[in-house]
């Protein structure tokens, strides 16, 4: 049976300048490309230069005069995350849209970032955390919407306060859960925060539903040297149209929660369809574990500790 196809309209983007994390393949590529297609400049930072450059070609084929371009960031390094927004605060041109898609998922074994925390609480909440903080006066110059990916994982589950890092047994699927509710509950913070201070930053979540993106496949670096199971499962009933999305309709909440002028602030978008696996994005309830204010709060004062980078409060004038 032919799926039924699933795409939203992306407004002009002429004069915008995006950074979007994770752009070199699935995912982040597609978004990357459309907001290009839109006519964004959209920046690129990537950990695999080679991978960025093959994305930047792909986007080409279909955009030839597209002003796309790369950057170096390893979100699990605090120094190369401080690198980049440097580099990004030397040029001095504001950002208006900051889709923040990067992420890695389950390695088999507990890893550590190149600062010492837990992989996924590292990479996914406090690199993308300490990125927002060093653009953020780029974010305010230009007015920003901040779009943070969360993942259906973390509509159950709970962050582990008494051991963050997971050093006292390790549960990676646990640990994912953990890294996408304090990433979602950092992503409404800031939006609480901007409104508060006048930052005139607008901050929402998306989430991808269930697709066959590449998480879960093979990843070397992980520790993970074949495609694990649920990768596999996922793939079969993708391609059957069955409950599931495609890496193409994945991308789509992400873009309108970021894009679209009718998009909330502090809100969620997702796949509408059963289960909120699959279909055309929309608006959603928060998960249960990202409505907690006091949580909110508290996992900001944490990652700014554990990062050793303050986001100040203070109106700006």
């Amino acid at each position: 049976m032919a799926r039924q196809a699933i795409d939203i309209v992306v407004p002009d983007l002429s004069g915008k300048r995006a950074l979007v994390t994770g752009a070199s393949d699935g995912m982040g590529l597609g978004m990357a490309a459309r907001l290009a297609a839109a006519g964004a400049e959209v920046v690129m930072p990537v950990r695999n230069q080679r991978k960025g450059e093959n994305a930047i070609a792909a986007i080409r084929r279909v955009t030839s005069n597209a002003q796309v371009s790369l950057r170096s960031l390893d979100l699990s390094s605090l120094e190369s995350v401080a690198a980049l927004g440097e580099a990004l605060r030397a040029e001095g041109r504001p950002i208006h849209f900051l889709i923040n898609n990067a992420g890695v998922m389950q390695p088999p074994d507990r890893q550590t970032t190149a600062d010492g925390f837990e992989l996924q609480f590292g990479t996914n909440h406090l690199g993308h955390f300490a990125l927002v903080a060093h653009l953020l006066p780029l974010l305010r110059a230009g007015r920003a919407r901040v779009t943070s990916q969360v993942s259906i994982a973390a509509r159950s589950g709970a962050v582990n306060w008494e051991d963050l890092n997971w050093e006292r047994g390790y549960d990676g699927m646990r640990a994912y859960r953990q890294s996408k509710i304090a990433f979602g509950l950092f992503g409404l913070e800031l939006d609480r925060r901007s409104k508060a201070e006048g930052w005139g930053i607008t901050s929402n979540l998306s989430h991808p539903g269930v697709a066959p993106t590449s998480l879960l496949a093979a990843r070397p670096e992980l520790g993970r040297s074949t495609d694990t199971p649920q990768v596999r499962m996922i793939r079969w009933l993708s391609a059957h149209g069955i409950l599931l999305g495609t890496v193409e309709t994945a991308k789509l909440p992400a873009l309108m929660a970021a894009t679209d002028p009718a998009a909330k602030r502090g809100t969620l978008h997702g796949p509408k369809g059963a289960g909120g696996l699959g279909g055309p994005p929309a608006e959603q309830r928060l998960f249960p574990p990202l409505r907690s204010i006091e949580a909110a709060a508290r996992i900001w004062e944490v990652s700014e500790q554990l990062t050793k980078t303050e986001i100040p409060s203070g109106r700006v004038t």
